[in-house]
């Protein structure tokens, strides 16, 4: 017997030298070894090329517990035989003191070994009806666990139906000498190392085979937020169309540049304390281009440029608070006044996506912070269908086709659209962003050319990527209660997928 797998290994090489073609099934019987531990040391004699493994796979027939109890103790039906002395015994006792009575009864019966007086005193009597049987069954299931296979059709079709034995498959393997056979095993060397170069015995040496094909163990690293994954996404579309990105840098924003600039009033409701975050410290902006602040000032209170304006009393002190950027259009408003004061206008695509800020109450679908995707092109000649002809293609990129739009109304454009799109998940049309022309109120003052017009649409990051990673509360995906398993977990973002 074999102690260790080395010496497995060796006799198995002896084996196949001194008989080509041995079965591992009879192998495993001459050595008194488990057949799994032979096919071990195939597997590995295998993977040097030392022999050549061809599979085999036969049927036999194994016994059940219930099968080897009767190989160890004979059939139900002939303990009920032996059961019965000469001169018979009451049905009810023999039935209490054998077990599985009632199978064994009623195949002894069957048999014709033993035969019942329903007519005796004092209840039914079972009696023997022959002297001597032969129990077919025990001796049948005796020769199946010494491995014989000589049950005739009928004898396996009767131990099956009484699951007694089963069919099983035995997997052996036919051993043939491989390419490189030798009855001597080499180590195989694993790593070429410096020594072995410099003293060239790597020549001597036989290396293992590299898989190149298997997986590497995942370094411990960083990983990108899925908000993260979903904006570069994003990104890539917007530079594909030909866009600049626009420099979001600056959290905290006046609020002429947030509101004043937007054509929006000092008075709307989105300027108080319930929708805004003031900034206590510093609390006021102090530079401002001030021939453009007096254009502002006067196209609010007064009116200019075609329109009445607010006519209201437009404050300094309020546009000079500073505030959280409640939506990344003050950064557009810098960049097409920066625009403006170019000598010759120029055609322009900008976008944004960045963090905005808004005094909200938290919940499933809202946060106090967020993301803002923009996208602003200056052009002359500008019209309504350009917007939703742009809006259209920057959509398809994302693997939306079905685009409506819906008249909706902002301080700062005129005409204003929603943008809705057809969720084939939810089978409705859901919210995508807003969108709409740049009112003059809000271009004229900060010098750009009558003729040209600005287009803009923007939506949420959060909600796209919501829907992609299948995130049914906000607060899961952004703040203190992220998941960092989560994070490791997600794949890149394909939005058209």
């Amino acid at each position: 017997m074999c102690d260790n797998m080395a010496d497995l290994s060796g006799a198995v090489l002896e084996a196949v030298n001194s008989s080509e073609g041995v079965d591992t099934k009879d192998l495993a019987s001459q050595l008194s070894v488990d057949h799994q531990k032979v096919v071990g040391a195939v597997k590995s004699l295998q993977s040097l090329n030392y022999i050549v493994a061809e599979q085999c796979v036969d049927k036999c027939w194994q016994l059940t517990d219930e099968g080897k109890s009767i190989a160890d103790g004979g059939s139900h039906e002939a303990r009920i035989f032996y059961a019965v002395p000469s001169e018979g015994i009451a049905q009810a006792e023999i039935m209490k003191s054998v077990p599985n009575a009632k199978v064994g009864f009623s195949k002894a019966m069957q048999n014709g070994w033993i035969q019942i007086d329903k007519k005796a005193e004092g209840g039914p009597k079972v009696t023997k009806k022959t002297e001597s049987i032969t129990d077919t069954v025990q001796e049948c299931l005796k020769r199946v666990n010494q491995g014989k296979d000589d049950m005739t059709d009928a004898q396996k079709a009767e131990c099956k139906k009484r699951k007694l034995i089963t069919e099983m498959k035995l997997t052996s393997y036919r051993l043939k000498k491989g390419e490189n056979f030798s009855l001597k095993i080499m180590k195989q060397e694993v790593d070429l190392t410096p020594e072995m170069i410099q003293n060239g015995t790597w020549k001597d040496q036989s290396f293992k085979p590299f898989n190149f094909d298997a997986l590497g163990v995942p370094p411990t690293c960083g990983h990108v937020h899925p908000l993260l994954k979903v904006r570069a996404e994003y990104r890539q579309i917007f530079l594909e169309m030909g866009f600049t990105e626009m420099p979001t840098n600056n959290f905290i924003e006046s609020c002429f540049w947030n509101f004043d600039a937007l054509f929006q009033p000092q008075q709307h409701p989105a300027r108080d304390a319930h929708d805004t975050f003031f900034v206590s410290d510093p609390q006021y902006a102090d530079e401002f281009p001030m021939d453009y602040l007096a254009r502002v000032k006067k196209v609010h209170s007064e009116g200019g440029y075609g329109s009445q304006g607010y006519n209201c009393d437009w404050k300094l002190e309020e546009a000079k608070k500073n505030i959280l950027r409640t939506h990344t259009t003050a950064v557009s408003t810098r960049m097409l006044y920066k625009l403006a004061q170019q000598e010759e206008f120029k055609p322009v695509k900008y976008f944004s996506i960045d963090r905005v800020f808004r005094n909200e109450a938290t919940d499933a679908t809202h946060l106090a912070e967020f993301h803002q995707i923009e996208g602003v092109v200056a052009d002359r000649g500008l019209t309504l269908g350009d917007l939703m002809g742009i809006i259209k293609e920057f959509f398809k990129k994302l693997g939306i086709e079905e685009i409506s739009f819906k008249p909706a109304y902002n301080p700062y454009t005129e005409p204003s659209m929603e943008i809705f799109g057809y969720h084939e998940g939810l089978q409705k049309l859901v919210e995508l962003g807003n969108s709409g022309i740049f009112r003059p109120e809000m271009l004229l003052p900060m010098g750009l050319p009558e003729d040209v017009s600005v287009i803009a649409w923007g939506l949420s990051l959060e909600r796209p990527t919501m829907i992609k990673y299948k995130i049914d509360d906000i607060r899961t995906l952004i703040g203190p209660k992220v998941d960092l398993q989560m994070v490791y977990d997600n794949p890149i973002c394909r939005l058209d997928k």
